[in-house]
Parts: C-alpha cells; sequence; structure tokens
C-alpha cells in the first residue's frame, strides 16, 4: 500500500465538507426557489436572485460560495507540502486548525451568521494557512 502525507486527511474532509455545503444549500435553496415561484431566469444573475431570498436561505450559499475562495490557497498549500515531506508535526496541526475552523466557520454562516464570530474565525483560519504557507515557501526556497 502506498504511504500518503497525513497533511492529505484535512485537504479530503474539507473537500468532503465543501459537499455537504452543497447538498445543504440544495436542500434549502431549491425548495425555497419553488415556493417563491421563481423562474429559472432568476438564477441568471446569482447576485440577483440572492436578493429575493429569505436571508437565512442565502447563508447557505454564501458559505459554499467562501468555500470555493481561501481555501484554494490551503490545498495549494497542502498539497506542496505534502508534495515536500512537509506534511507532519506543526503543518499537520495548523492543516487541521484550518479545516476545522472553517467547518465551525461554515456553521455558523449558514445557521447564526453573527458576522463578528464568522470574522473571528476567518482571522485565525487565516493566520494558522499564512503560518503554513511561510513554511512552505521556507522550505522550497531554503
Amino acid at each position: 500500500m502506498l504511504q500518503h502525507s497525513p497533511i492529505l486527511t484535512p485537504v479530503i474532509i474539507l473537500i468532503l465538507w465543501t459537499f455537504v455545503m452543497l447538498f445543504w444549500m440544495a436542500l434549502v435553496r431549491l425548495p425555497m426557489i419553488a415556493k417563491l415561484k421563481l423562474k429559472p431566469e432568476a438564477g441568471e444573475r446569482t447576485s440577483e436572485l440572492a436578493l429575493k431570498l429569505p436571508a437565512k436561505t442565502q447563508w447557505k450559499a454564501d458559505n459554499y460560495n467562501h468555500l470555493l475562495e481561501q481555501p484554494t490557497i490551503f490545498y495549494a498549500t497542502a498539497l506542496l507540502l505534502a508534495l515536500v515531506g512537509g506534511g507532519e508535526g506543526l503543518n499537520l496541526i495548523l492543516a487541521w486548525c484550518y479545516v476545522g475552523g472553517r467547518v465551525l466557520h461554515s456553521l455558523v454562516q449558514a445557521t447564526i451568521n453573527k458576522v463578528m464570530l464568522r470574522f473571528t474565525i476567518f482571522l485565525l483560519t487565516s493566520i494558522a494557512l499564512l503560518i503554513m504557507a511561510i513554511n512552505a515557501a521556507m522550505i522550497i526556497l531554503m
């Protein structure tokens, strides 16, 4: 059996979590679109569709979009660390902190959507990711 870098486990967990949010968004959003009798054309511009949906419905879509933004840097950084042998120790701990924080961020945004709480979680996960990126740069550049 092939050995893999331990940092790949948090990577796949965040990928799977993104799909959880996709399904949650669809389960909430599609029935609301039907209930409001919105035509398919309402989705041509997602920003306009967002204004027609209740905020609590839109929160799930907003979070799904967020999971397709900064986490792309996480994926690149974690995969790079895995390739250069830096996917253990502190980097692995930081990766799990990032993934756990992003899951927590999702749950906050999708349910209560307290902006300052979300921002705090985002800031903490961003710091973890920045340290991972700096560690990767040090491995590659040194």
